[in-house]
Formats: structure tokens, sequence, C-alpha cells
């Protein structure tokens, strides 16, 4: 009697796992949806989303503006927050808590790699900004100067120290975990550092150019998402079933657009054009360069009689914006799908919950990474003087020189420029 029982469930349970027809009705439903999940058109709870979206990226923006208007160092001291909240997101996401316990200060030994790559990455961008800041105090310069001179050294000496630690720490039983921590923390460091380092890099060119390929990519982000989330019905890729080609065709269109005009505004401010070249905080002035300067075009013919304006002023750097918002609208969201396929990869939604509505620090990230690499290197290949000039010289003299060798350049220049003197009169 019981054998009869569990044959005939045993035959329903079978029988409940045979595949039934698909309804029409059904595959129609199903269309509307890619990778399983329905496209932000379709979407019931995309209003609540929107709200809260929207809540988040007004103060977003204003806490940006803020430190903008702040100057450098703040600029920097932002960057260096979202680095320590993306190293924290990112360290979290391979952790196991379980395994933690075993080895008492191993996620130490995470920071102590991180501030390590901090310290060198940030002394490689910041030697000359440090010296002209202390150049009026004679035992602070020297000081300084050599920790600039050993930074490499010291650097090297830390991650030794950190390297040693990691070895005298492993455990058996967990060495195939230490060994997968230690390769994660290595990789969070080259994704973490070889690309935001840029972005610090750009702040002292001038915020100009760390604030408008930024602003590219908020102008991007947000542009798509409202194209999407009005127009949106084509899938633009699996990795993202939301992002859609009416959104990516509308917010290329809108940033390409806004970097032309938003670099003529930003380009008439010498707190943003000016670069930095201390660590103080005062107000700059400086001369704007060529880039700045408005170039005039007569419309000619292209225009009818009617029209008020015979001519429009463009500054040159308007159309370096141009190519900084083609890439900021057709490759920097690459980024994003880059970050979308790794949280799928790991089955996660988000990389964390730091920003409501929007997730992560590093999933508002990705595509800012790929930015800040571009925007530097556009600027020393195509906007940076290629050509030796006094100031270029003079920082070099600053930043390779003590203060002993600096004397003997001068009073060796001093004598040449006497004995010219003497030889013209």
């Amino acid at each position: 009697m019981q054998r009869d029982t569990s044959s005939s469930d045993a035959s329903a349970s079978h029988t409940g796992r045979v595949r039934r027809r698909r309804q029409p009705n059904e595959a129609a439903a199903d269309g509307s949806r890619a990778n399983g999940q329905p496209l932000l058109v379709n979407d019931q709870n995309k209003y609540k989303s929107m709200l809260i979206r929207t809540y988040s990226t007004v103060w977003m923006i204003g806490g940006f503006v803020f430190i903008v208007y702040m100057g450098h160092l703040y600029i920097w001291a932002m960057v260096v927050v979202i680095q320590i909240y993306m190293a924290r997101e990112l360290f979290n996401l391979l952790r196991k808590s379980s395994e933690d316990k075993q080895l008492p200060g191993f996620r130490l030994l995470n920071w102590h790699f991180f501030f390590t790559a901090m310290l060198y990455t940030y002394g490689r961008f910041l030697s000359r900004q440090l010296v002209n800041t202390v150049t009026s105090d004679h035992l602070l310069y020297k000081v300084v100067s050599g920790l600039i001179k050993y930074q490499m050294f010291i650097c090297y000496f830390l991650y030794i120290a950190g390297f040693v630690w990691f070895i005298l720490t492993l455990k058996k039983k967990t060495y195939k975990y230490q060994f997968k921590q230690y390769a994660w923390t290595h990789m969070i460091l080259l994704t973490v550092f070889a690309q935001s380092s840029f972005t610090v890099a750009n702040i002292f060119e001038g915020i100009f150019w760390f604030l408008l390929p930024a602003s590219l990519i908020v102008i991007n982000d947000i542009f798509a998402y409202l194209f999407g989330f009005f127009l949106g019905r084509t899938p633009l890729i699996k990795l993202s079933p939301k992002k859609t080609w009416e959104g990516f065709i509308g917010a290329s269109v809108t940033t390409i657009i806004s970097a032309f005009l938003l670099a003529n505004v930003m380009g008439h401010s010498q707190w943003l054009t000016c670069p930095r070249k201390d660590l103080s905080t005062g107000w700059l002035y400086c001369d704007p360069g060529p880039m700045f300067k408005p170039e005039h075009y007569l419309l000619g013919g292209w225009v009818p009689h009617w029209f008020p304006w015979k001519e429009v002023a463009i500054m040159p750097v308007q159309w370096h914006a141009v190519a900084l918002g083609l890439f900021a609208s057709i490759i920097a969201p690459f980024g994003g799908f880059f970050a979308s396929g790794f949280k799928r990869a790991f089955k996660i939604k988000d990389f964390g919950d730091s920003i409501p509505g929007h997730g992560g620090i590093t999933d508002r990230m990705d595509c800012q990474m790929v930015m800040a690499v571009f925007a530097y290197i556009y600027h020393q290949s195509f906007i940076a003087p290629q050509n030796f000039s006094v100031e270029i010289i003079l920082d070099q003299i600053i930043r390779n020189l003590t203060y002993e060798e600096q004397k003997y350049l001068y009073k060796q220049l001093g004598e040449i420029f006497h004995e010219r003197h003497q030889m013209h009169s």
C-alpha cells in the first residue's frame, strides 16, 4: 500500500515537471522581456524608482557643485573618499566572514596595500605641487624634497612589509582563500588607482579638465535614463536588459551638444581653467591660453538676412569638447556594461547600497573611471604644450634638484650671463 502511494506520488511529481506548450498570449508577454527582466518602459515600479533616483541625484549634484566651488584640494579629498568607498565595496564582494574569523588582522592587510598604493600614486602626481607649497621654509623644504626623492623606495619597502606580513599569516586550510584574496586585492588596486589617479592629474591641470568629462558622464547617464524611461522599447545589450537603443542614441546626441555648450560656459572662468601649481586654496589668476580665447567666425551666406548675428565666437577648446562628448556617449558606457557583466558573474544586483536608487559608489563610478583616463591622455596628446618652455624647465629644476644644487645652478647661470655681457660690451 505504501509502495503504491509512493509510486503514484512520484508519477504525479514527474508529470508536474513536464513542460506544457506556451500559449500565444504568454509568448507575447515574454516578448516584452529581455533576459528575463521587463524593459524599463514596461516596469510597473518605475515611477517610484525614478523618484528615489532623482532625489539622490539632486543631492549628489548639489554636493558636487559645492566641492568644485571649494577648489582643487577639496576635489582631491572627494576623490580619495570615493576610492575608499569603492575599495570597501570591492573588498567585501568576495569576503567570507567564516574564513575571516580564523584570520585576525587579514582585513587590515588589505588596507595596508591600499594606502601604500595611494602613497605611491599620489606621490608621483603631486610632488611638484608639494615642493612649490613649502619652498619658503628651508628645513621643511629639505624634508619634503627628501621624501619625494626616496618616495619610490619608501613605497616599495611598505609593499614588501605587506608581502612578508601576508606570508607570515598563511594558515592551513585557508591557503586557497588567502591567495584568492591577495590576488583580488591587487586587482582592486589596479582598477581603483590606475584609473582614478588620472583624475587627480586632471584636477591640477585645471578643474576644467576634471569637471567637463565628469559632467558629460553625468549628463549621458541622466538622459539615457530619461530617454529610456519614456521611449525605450528596443533592448541595447543583454548584459543590461533595461538599457535601450532609444536611451543610448538620445543620450549621445544630448551629451555631444552639451559638451560644446558647457565648454564655452566653463572656459570663461579662470577658477576652472587655470592650473594649480601648489597645494594652496587661494584664488587663481593666469593667462587662459589660446584654447580659451574665442575665435570669431563670419556666418556669411549661411544664415538668412533677417538673422541678428552675422558672426559667432567659438573657443578652440569647444571643438576638443566635442571629442570628449563623443567618447563619453559612445565608449564610456561600456564601462557600465563591463560592471553589469561583472555583477552578473557574481550574481549581485549592485556593488553596494551607499546611494539610494543608484546602488553603491562603484556603480556610479564605472564610466567615470574610463572617462578620466581618456581625458588625461587626450589632454596630454592634443592640449598640453609639447615643447619646452621656461615654466616647464623651472618645474623640473624645483622637482629634481636639491636646494644646494639649485643655488649652484643659479651661480653658474649668473657667471654665464656676466661673461656674455662682457663679450657683447
